[in-house]
């Protein structure tokens, strides 16, 4: 029974996903659209709407390529390897009072360590192109990812410091009003982090366009391309869902229901600003990236640390 209920889980947060990648994309392309003073999809579906069903379909159908020189076997699955953990760390995220889909003990550590699987995805699919600028690209997305994992995980322990719990549900039960003020600078790094894990801009360094053709994905096609692309959405969508429940309150900002409805638009509110930082900052270069890393962001995610161990002492 409990094998049957985790499939369930599982299809349901790979449509989760799969359905927020679709409605992320077009969101996203109106959102830079408007930062560029253009109107972004509008020909298929009101407003553009529809435009990203008929991508997807057109993924479905492209020539699924698989370079002579590669090795198949991880060219073809490394992709899953990405997409799959994104998905299963949305399980341990609380939606309402008392429930998530996954109520784990360690869910926080579940949350933080599970997405780190999708480095192995990454480093398979680059090195089994059998292509230098992929290889180029994996190596520095996996050492990004590694890297902002830190200031990420400290940022979120000044959360469980005044929780007293790892248990994500537990956290909920024990949020107040005045962690929000108290863990703002961690909410900061937080997101920051979580934008540079994502290999989102200003941090995309690992799949520039302009230097290395995007990188790690560089000789993927259709739906495989596709799935990478839902791996980056999905890591969207978890890491808002997370963000404000964690560190903004989730259901807590309005009772009942309306809770729920405030959680979600708190999630998608954080995905623009997301979005909005892409489209808005120039790209780091390598070097800045990891400097910004370990001398920005660690420091301040260790100090906001200490602060939150103060107060809970004294509370």
């Amino acid at each position: 029974m409990s094998f049957l209920w985790g499939v369930v889980w599982g299809v349901a947060a790979v449509l989760v996903v799969a359905v927020g990648a679709i409605i992320g994309v077009w969101w996203e392309r109106k959102v830079a659209a408007r930062i560029q003073l253009r109107l972004g999809p509008q020909q298929i579906g009101p407003a553009g709407s529809l435009q990203m069903v008929a991508d997807v379909l057109k993924l479905l159908v492209k020539e699924d390529i698989v370079p002579d020189a590669s090795d198949e076997p991880f060219f073809r699955y490394a992709p899953l390897a990405v997409f799959a953990p994104v998905a299963m760390s949305i399980a341990v995220i609380p939606f309402a009072a008392g429930w998530a889909p996954f109520d784990a003990s360690v869910g926080v550590f579940f949350f933080l360590a599970v997405p780190s699987i999708g480095v192995l995805g990454i480093l398979f699919s680059a090195w089994a192109s059998h292509n230098t600028l992929s290889a180029l690209g994996g190596v520095r997305a996996a050492a990004q990812m590694v890297s902002y994992e830190v200031p990420r995980s400290l940022s979120v322990l000044s959360v469980l410091v005044l929780a007293g719990t790892l248990r994500p549900v537990g956290v909920m039960d024990a949020w107040q009003w005045w962690w929000i003020p108290a863990t703002f600078v961690g909410f900061i790094v937080y997101l920051i982090s979580s934008i540079a894990e994502m290999n989102r801009g200003p941090f995309d360094i690992p799949e520039a366009e302009s230097e290395l053709v995007a990188g790690y994905f560089a000789d993927y096609a259709g739906i495989r391309w596709a799935v990478f692309m839902m791996g980056e959405y999905g890591a969207m969508i978890s890491a808002s869902l997370f963000g404000a429940a964690m560190f903004l309150g989730g259901y807590h900002l309005l009772p009942g229901a309306l809770g729920i409805v405030a959680f979600i638009a708190v999630a998608s509110l954080l995905m623009t600003v997301i979005m909005w930082v892409k489209w808005t900052l120039p790209r780091m270069r390598q070097d800045q990236l990891m400097e910004f890393c370990w001398k920005m962001l660690t420091p301040i995610a260790l100090v906001q640390l200490l602060v939150a161990g103060v107060i809970a002492a004294w509370l």
